[in-house]
């Protein structure tokens, strides 16, 4: 299992953050229609639980949101991936069907609301995973996005550089049809869905249609 690390400046914002960690040899594939289907009833659930305006105040979400202001970025221009989901959700804009791999992370980000960093383990240099905030000119190239500023933003840095934020994970390390062994961390600043409920329906669903092997699963929790 890769080791975690997180700056003590994310700890002091969100005292009870847990990081949640599967790992698993996977094969990712288009995604099936029994997934999507499951992912469709959780979109229905999540249009008829909350009105727009509301998806920021899960706690989750709310979580994730203070600790973006505390660093001094915006959540509202930066928003986290879970709730940029479920906001396209509410919207009617729907939400792509992708990968697997990609699916089944939105899938549990939807109804966590957690932010979740799906990496490609192959790709990642070295054995630990350094949570920081962001910097000035910090070169960072966003999944679809292009050059993305991930100043004040918390950022999961490997021994290369960053990886992974609750907006956006990086293109160096993305999920592929290639990706053979996947790292999922569920990125909870402050609690919803249990996290011990999170980190095993994740693996439940890369069993389910990944076909995961050699799953192992973990839970950060920084010392204080």
């Amino acid at each position: 299992m890769i080791k975690i690390q997180l700056d003590k400046r994310i700890v002091e914002a969100c005292p009870e953050v847990k990081i949640g960690l599967v790992r698993a040899s996977v094969v990712n594939s288009e995604t099936c229609d029994e997934l999507w289907a499951e992912i469709e009833a959780e979109a229905e659930a999540i249009k008829s639980q909350y009105a727009l305006l509301e998806i920021n105040k899960r706690p989750a979400v709310a979580a994730t949101r203070h600790l973006y202001k505390t660093l001094g970025k915006d959540p509202g221009r930066y928003r986290m991936s879970s709730e940029a989901l479920c906001r396209r959700i509410i919207r009617g804009l729907g939400i792509y069907r992708l990968t697997t791999l990609i699916d089944v992370v939105n899938l549990v980000s939807i109804k966590s609301g957690y932010s979740i960093s799906g990496l490609d383990a192959d790709k990642i240099v070295g054995d630990t995973l350094t949570m920081g905030v962001g910097e000035h000119d910090e070169v960072y190239h966003g999944i679809g996005r292009g050059l993305l500023n991930i100043e004040g933003l918390p950022v999961y840095r490997d021994a290369q550089g960053g990886i992974a934020t609750p907006t956006s994970d990086e293109e160096r390390t993305k999920f592929t049809l290639d990706t053979c062994t996947a790292q999922i961390n569920i990125n909870a600043f402050g609690p919803e869905m249990p996290i011990e409920e999170a980190v095993d329906w994740m693996a439940s669903l890369l069993k389910k249609y990944a076909q995961a092997t050699h799953v192992e699963t973990g839970i950060y929790v920084p010392e204080k």
